[in-house]
């Protein structure tokens, strides 16, 4: 029997002040393919997205209009701010259970801090918490509550409560084909309010997509709780199909690809560009990849061709000794080496970068902050290692974490264990190494205003003329920083 199934998904833009700020939205993608499988099983579903909302109050209207049987809050895990796992998310969580479970509804949690803190879920009211990749198990949880079964026992992959007793069931395969999926039901999902918000932020107006499932690489403080170590890829054809159609309803000018990795496999991004061209689509688009990746054959070339403007990259250090204590597996050369190939291919390149992993020193910070300055990219993102249930970084300080198990909102910064430093000092560092990068782009945009006036814009007129405010900055933040190295 088909039944009525509300999804909804715990993030909230406005209660993460930084990326409230940042306003770049993207639609709960996983959440899109979790209502599609079961929309095309028959059931009934509607969306309450959350993404605007003031708080998880504003899914009381909704639970009494559309009178659900189920209520599905079902978490984008393609979404890095998702995976984060914030308290202020994880509360709001447990409120709309509860208002769930205030109507009747039966209720399931499917997402990377669930799977996490599955307990504390059970606990609050949850009648199922799903382990790992969500669609298949969601779909035979609602099979067997239309067919009046209340016994989940028999359901691979979830975590139950049974007269206070944790139990979890056995594990369940991912899914090996993801080209049999539907594809997200886009048309489910009100894409207004963010065509908006991006449109009056920036100017243009970026959605999400995926083409791949998790990561093959053992990174000590990356978690993977949703497809483990496991990569596996939608067909070129079919993402180039997925990006044709979702244009021809939606007009949007940039895609991020919010893959883990992103073309991974060579001969799959030459077929992809391949693609692309014989579409014509003239992309636009954002990745996340590593260096090693970047560097293989034509991988680079073939990425630029078809559309890449940004590159992420997930460099974290630059310091050798504290690049293999991640595991990372890369070479401080090749971030180097895949920096400036990018550059030469006309692609903006951006880095990820953390501070206050185990065993760093000052020395290694300040490798780090060279590498910066060498490599000079178009953007840096800057974080202090977090430990994330399940990984051996986890492991490795788990004696030393309190009750504040995860951050607030994704500026929290909070330094959970004991590091080389105290917590001031790494958010001291956050700040100056923000403003010794603004300081070297202006250093370099003045340079190029000098030897090449004839081609200059207004954004190098800007960065140029922000290093009177970043260079006095800059140093003020140094001494400061000095001050608490002790």
């Amino acid at each position: 029997m088909g039944l009525k199934v509300l999804f909804t998904h715990s993030f909230f833009l406005r209660l993460d002040a930084k990326q409230w700020k940042t306003r770049k939205p993207y639609p709960p993608l996983g959440t899109l393919y979790a209502m599609a499988v079961l929309r095309q099983q028959g059931h009934e579903v509607a969306l309450h997205d959350t993404m605007f909302e003031p708080g998880p109050e504003g899914i009381e209207s909704v639970l009494s209009s559309f009178s659900p049987d189920v209520l599905a809050i079902y978490d984008d895990s393609f979404n890095y701010l998702t995976k984060m796992c914030l308290s202020r998310m994880q509360d709001a969580a447990f409120e709309m259970i509860r208002r769930g479970k205030n109507h009747n509804c039966r209720v399931v949690v499917c997402g990377s801090d669930a799977t996490d803190h599955r307990r504390r879920y059970l606990e609050r009211g949850a009648d199922a918490v799903i382990i790992g990749e969500g669609e298949a198990t969601l779909a035979e949880v609602v099979a067997t509550w239309g067919n009046d079964m209340r016994d989940l026992s028999g359901v691979r992959g979830l975590a139950l409560l049974d007269r206070g007793a944790m139990a979890q069931t056995p594990a369940r395969p991912t899914i090996r084909d993801l080209d049999s999926l539907p594809g997200p039901a886009w048309d489910l999902v009100d894409l207004g309010p963010y065509e908006r918000m991006w449109r009056q932020a920036h100017g243009y107006w970026s959605l999400n997509l995926v083409s791949s499932r998790g990561c093959p690489y053992s990174c000590s403080w990356c978690a993977k709780p949703i497809w483990g170590s496991q990569y596996v890829v939608h067909s070129p054809e079919r993402l180039v199909s997925e990006i044709a159609s979702l244009r021809r309803n939606h007009p949007f000018d940039h895609i991020w690809f919010c893959d883990d990795i992103f073309g991974l496999q060579p001969e799959w991004v030459h077929r992809f560009a391949e693609g692309v061209a014989a579409a014509e689509l003239d992309l636009r688009f954002m990745i996340q990849a590593r260096v090693d990746s970047l560097l293989r054959g034509d991988v680079a070339a073939d990425l630029a061709r078809a559309g890449l403007e940004t590159a992420w990259i997930g460099a974290e250090s630059g310091s050798q000794k504290i690049v293999d204590a991640m595991s990372k597996g890369v070479k401080v050369t090749q971030i180097h080496d895949a920096v400036r190939l990018l550059k030469s291919l006309g692609v903006r390149v951006a880095l990820f970068l953390q501070f206050g992993y185990l065993g760093e020193e000052r020395e290694d910070i300040d490798k780090t902050l060279q590498m910066v300055v060498d490599l000079l990219p178009d953007e840096i993102g800057i974080s202090v290692s977090y430990p994330l249930p399940g990984t051996p970084f986890y492991e490795q300080v788990a004696s030393q974490l309190d009750s504040k198990t995860n951050w607030a909102e994704s500026d929290d910064l909070a330094l959970m264990y004991r590091g080389r430093f105290q917590p001031a000092y790494y958010r001291r560092l956050h700040r100056y190494a923000h403003k010794l990068f603004q300081t070297h782009r202006g250093y370099a945009s003045l340079k190029h205003l000098l030897t090449a006036p004839w081609r200059a814009d207004r954004s190098r007129f800007r960065t140029a003329l922000a290093t009177a405010y970043y260079l006095p900055a800059s140093f003020v933040d140094r001494f400061r920083l000095s001050r608490l190295e002790s």
